[in-house]
């Protein structure tokens, strides 16, 4: 399956990635890039909707905290939401889902952000 990483801003200021497809060793640079991207132009706050990726390898979760790491140094976050079957499974073997503050349900980057 082909990856893809799609941006939709959230109300509120946080962008959205959603990310489908694996994320392994030849496209984590993709999620990289659209991340780099995102910092810079500025934005701090990130929400990664995972609700359509279906692998996910160490590579991906080094993009994950990767991700996390420059958006902490720029003041900001990085957040998981929708995950499900072996994706989410990774996220609690690893510890991820706890550092990421995981949610389990998918997230509309239309809908507002919880205050």
């Amino acid at each position: 399956m082909t990856f893809t990483v799609t941006y939709g801003q959230r109300e509120g200021g946080a962008a959205c990635l959603r990310l489908a497809g694996e994320l392994d060793l030849s496209t984590a640079p993709e999620l990289n890039a659209a991340i780099d991207r995102l910092a810079a132009e500025g934005h701090r706050e990130l929400l990664l909707d995972l609700a359509e990726l279906t692998f996910c390898d160490s590579t991906g979760i080094a993009a994950f905290v990767r991700g996390d790491n420059l958006a902490a140094a720029a003041g900001g976050w990085l957040r998981i939401t929708g995950a499900t079957g072996r994706v989410a499974r990774v996220l609690q073997v690893t510890g991820l889902a706890e550092v990421l503050n995981y949610q389990s349900d998918a997230v509309d980057p239309a809908t507002p952000a919880a205050s």
